[in-house]
């Protein structure tokens, strides 16, 4: 499959079969988000891994949406600002499009191995920093279920490529 059609086939997934994620496929898919690019290299992520079902639950806490316990897997992806490269001209940090990088490698890589992810970013932080007991320097970019697709999910819809780009000029 070409980039271009995993980019295409990946879609936001639901619902998920109870199936079990093999370790090696989760190890593969850790190993290709951990070659994503970052600002300087600093790579300010962190990722955690959640299989066990209480474990899950208490993150459903912190985004309740019943679909969310139907994977087996979730995964936070997390991200470390003191460690992330800042600009010196205006002190941008890099950090949150590091992790956002990271979690599309992620997702990517799951939906080569035919893996549903859900990109997920309307959660309680503070709920989830509670639960995850994440120390005060990290921060929860993400939430992504992790899982075999119950069903075929929702086309995905785009705006125009023409109301995107814009060539030498705004």
């Amino acid at each position: 499959m070409t980039f271009r059609e995993l980019a295409i086939q990946r879609i936001s997934v639901r619902g998920y079969r109870p199936d079990p994620v093999p370790d090696k496929i989760l190890q593969e898919i850790l190993d290709t988000a951990h070659m994503a690019p970052s600002a300087a290299n600093r790579q300010p992520w962190h990722v955690v891994v959640i299989r066990d079902e209480l474990r899950r639950r208490a993150v459903y806490s912190a985004y309740p949406r019943d679909w969310l316990l139907t994977a087996p897997v979730l995964l936070v992806v997390c991200v470390e600002p003191s460690a992330a490269w800042v600009r010196s001209e205006d002190q941008w940090n890099a950090a949150e499009g590091d992790g956002a990088i990271f979690m599309t490698h992620l997702i990517l890589a799951a939906a080569e191995h035919g893996l549903g992810t859900c990109w997920i970013a309307a959660f309680s932080p503070r709920r989830l920093r509670e639960v995850l007991q994440l120390p005060s320097h990290i921060v929860p970019l993400a939430i992504t279920p992790l899982g075999y697709p119950a069903d075929s999910g929702r086309p995905k819809q785009r705006k125009p490529l023409d109301a995107i780009v814009h060539r030498e000029q705004w």
